[in-house]
């Protein structure tokens, strides 16, 4: 329950200081860290990392002495016997026994100690974990923060689209009043320009739910007009030079998903190893100190209690013979879940391997798309300033016209799209290498 009341505090925290700086900009190093702080999975992988660490001081601990003090008070009728005289007597008598004990392992097979490397190692898993859990939503927002980038650029693009089609439509208009144009042309021109007002609502309707996305992968309150830091040229990446087979080792060395999946096949095989020293003989030392008190006894109670002090001490060696085939049968799971161990971190390389080499071919897709749309915006633009020009001067139809605008609108909206889905497949890249700032 503090636990939820904590996140709950959290949030409207966050959201409070969001909401005071939402006439600012945000950087995406701004929204990475407020997605980090209002993510319950990363919470949830937080805890899970300090439930493995208390796990490990508790594997570490259990080496300590057991030191423990006992009281024990009771009331005999009757015959009985007297624990101070070892009398019988035959009477009500109230006694007491206070002791203290202690006791250590000495030897257990080495159990304690495969525990401590066992949970040493569940830890360090759990870290990788919360790393993960950081990666993870580092990497939806770099993809949401650019997705919303392109829709703003999109609609940047139709905004200019419309401007060039009321400029044509205003100087139309007037030759049409003079009787130079043909009727259609006016109409033709028209219908384009109540299509690109069509294209700029549906794309300004796009941005707001790209930004809708982030600020809820950011567990903030929706606003549409949020502003977001535009990326500077440097920050648009070129040709991707690290190959598949590159990203691969690199990600094997340093992705968190595959230490994680190491680590904890490492602390299933020191389970097997801890659970089988159940089976070997073990070792301990015990000691004590005791007295004891009875009403039956003239001495006073303290006279009795200072003067009735005894000491114990032991070895003892305790030898495993059988136990319902207990032991035996732990050491069996234990090698069951190293085995399933191992199969989780050989799929998880697997799975990597597979997912790194068709995020590669898509980046390599995108690029090829954008290299091409790049080509064809330029050769697009020339067309239609040929178009325009011819078109000003009477030598071209609207119909022809309009072709070439479209032309040219259509490949910069794809170029727009191109460059930043380019963009999203290299920062998919280099998160698998674990480079995923900006």
């Amino acid at each position: 329950m503090r636990y939820f009341k904590y996140l709950l505090l959290l949030t409207f925290l966050s959201a409070k200081a969001f909401s005071q700086s939402a006439d600012s900009v945000l950087t995406l190093q701004q929204c990475i860290d407020i997605a980090i702080k209002n993510n319950l999975d990363v919470h949830k992988s937080q805890l899970q990392m300090e439930a493995d660490r208390i796990y490990w001081q508790q594997a570490r601990e259990n080496l300590l002495p057991g030191f423990s003090g006992d009281v024990n008070h009771s009331l005999s009728t009757g015959r009985s016997q007297d624990p101070t005289t070892y009398t019988y007597v035959n009477q009500s008598i109230t006694t007491g026994q206070y002791a203290l004990n202690a006791n250590v392992t000495l030897f257990n097979g080495l159990t304690l100690q495969n525990r401590i490397k066992q949970q040493s190692l569940a830890y360090q898993a759990g870290q990788m974990d919360y790393q993960q859990a950081k990666e993870n939503i580092t990497l939806s927002v770099i993809t949401t923060y650019l997705s919303v980038l392109d829709n703003q650029d999109q609609l940047a693009q139709v905004q200019t689209q419309l401007e060039v089609s009321k400029k044509q439509l205003d100087r139309n208009e007037i030759l049409n009043k003079d009787g130079n144009i043909a009727p259609q042309t006016l109409y033709d021109l028209r219908g384009q320009s109540a299509n690109d007002k069509l294209s700029i609502v549906n794309t300004r309707n796009a941005v707001y739910a790209a930004r809708l996305n982030l600020l809820q992968i950011m567990n903030v309150p929706f606003d549409k007009e949020v502003k977001l830091q535009r990326l500077t040229a440097d920050q648009l990446p070129g040709a991707y030079t690290a190959t598949s087979a590159q990203i691969y080792t690199k990600a094997l060395a340093d992705l968190s998903l595959v230490k994680a999946a190491d680590l904890r096949q490492k602390s299933a095989e020191k389970a097997v190893s801890a659970t089988k020293g159940n089976l070997l003989p073990s070792l301990s030392l015990s000691g004590g100190l005791l007295t004891n008190y009875s009403s039956g006894s003239s001495a006073a109670f303290s006279d009795q209690f200072k003067n009735n002090y005894s000491t114990y001490g032991g070895l003892g060696l305790h030898i495993p013979i059988l136990n319902s085939f207990k032991s035996r049968n732990a050491v069996a799971l234990a090698k069951i879940d190293l085995q399933n161990a191992k199969y989780v971190a050989e799929n998880t390389k697997i799975q990597l391997k597979q997912n790194i080499e068709q995020a590669y071919i898509n980046m390599t897709s995108a690029y090829e798309r954008y290299q091409i749309l790049t080509d064809q915006v330029a050769a697009y633009s020339e067309s239609f300033r040929i178009a325009e020009v011819r078109f000003n001067d009477g030598d071209l139809n609207s119909v022809d016209y309009l072709v070439a605008k479209s032309n040219m609108d259509k490949s910069k909206t794809s170029l727009i799209n191109a460059r930043y889905d380019y963009f999203i497949r290299t920062k998919i890249l280099d998160y698998y290498q674990g480079k995923l700032a900006l």
